[in-house]
């Protein structure tokens, strides 16, 4: 047995972090309505596993959960930049059979935002003992890597893209080789297999893996494609494709691959939108997926389905969060069964 396991996140879970919008936040001219896209997916986390919710007050987060809901509801009050808990949140993995937290370094995506009280959550939560006792903490802030960037299948397989992790606001000078191997030391990984095509206008975050393709199960990658020749992103996304056609499971086969449709375009102030369908999140017996009130959206979830036959696909309207450049799996992050 490796010393090291990244559970995938099909993998049972004891909960999810979110961090809460506030005021001080981007979302500080829309926060009414982000506010009811969080509730919304925050319930349904909460029919299936615990929640542990970081917030600058608790008395403004436990008033839209009821009596029954907050019995999974953890308060943790906290200061935060921003609230994208899938990249400042901890990689969840398990060290000789113990839950481990990796506190990898979050930098505002390569310092184009702040990160200064985000870049702590992690190690405030774990001092304020929000986990089991036998969860182990491990510094390793002195390497950038955001949990968006990174797709474990929970076999020792990692899926992730070139232009994220090889981007000179992360890592330089370390090489595409010193970084693999960084990686597969800490994660417990025997391979990574490298997108370098693939990207969504408006992404902040270096096209990171998870608004592009997505492991299902340890033989199954769900994936963006666009069928549109005169949307901007289809030549990238069909060498993309090209790319995961040619990745092999460890045996040596072919994955299953299913297309998720492109988005339909999705405008704010101007500016085109990273919506994805790609930025699903698996919860215990369920899988929430954003929807954009498209015809698209039931295309989405049939081909989620397929995907996931045993788990209820839900949809969640991420309207609000795509303003700010992100959606469903980008504020949220879990934790495998034994952390919370």
């Amino acid at each position: 047995m490796k010393p090291v396991v990244f559970p995938a996140e099909w993998h049972s879970q004891s909960g999810v972090l979110v961090t809460w919008p506030h005021a001080d936040t981007d979302w500080f001219d829309t926060l009414e309505e982000v506010i009811g896209c969080y509730v919304a997916f925050c319930k349904e986390i909460l029919k299936r596993e615990k929640l542990l919710v970081v917030c600058p007050e608790e008395d403004e987060v436990v008033k839209y959960f009821t009596a029954e809901e907050q019995k999974n509801l953890i308060i943790s009050e906290l200061k935060s930049n921003d609230t994208w808990a899938r990249d400042h949140g901890p990689i969840s993995v398990f060290v000789n059979r113990k839950p481990t937290l990796l506190d990898f370094g979050f930098n505002g995506w390569g310092l184009k935002f702040a990160a200064n009280y985000d870049n702590q959550i992690t190690q405030c939560l774990f001092e304020q003992e929000e986990f089991k006792p036998e969860v182990q903490y491990t510094n390793k802030i002195n390497f950038i890597l955001e949990g968006g960037s990174i797709e474990s299948d929970g076999e020792r397989t990692l899926l992730t893209t070139s232009q994220c992790l090889l981007a000179p606001n992360r890592n330089q000078p370390m090489t595409q080789d010193e970084i693999e191997e960084y990686l597969k030391k800490s994660l417990g990984a025997d391979r990574i297999l490298w997108l370098n095509h693939g990207y969504l206008a408006g992404d902040d975050t270096d096209s990171h893996v998870d608004t592009l393709a997505r492991f299902c199960d340890e033989n199954t990658i769900a994936y963006v494609k666009c069928n549109d020749e005169n949307d901007e992103h289809f030549d990238d996304l069909k060498l993309m494709e090209k790319e995961l056609k040619s990745f092999k499971t460890p045996e040596g086969k072919s994955y299953r691959l299913i297309p998720l449709p492109m988005a339909d375009a999705v405008y704010y102030d101007g500016y085109r939108l990273p919506a994805t369908y790609a930025n699903f999140l698996i919860i215990n017996g369920a899988v929430l997926m954003p929807t954009y009130a498209s015809a698209k959206d039931n295309t989405a979830k049939v081909q989620l389905q397929k995907a996931f036959p045993d788990r209820e696909i839900i949809g969640i309207d991420c309207r609000p969060l795509i303003k700010q450049h992100g959606s469903l799996h980008c504020v949220t992050m879990q934790f495998p069964k034994g952390f919370l």
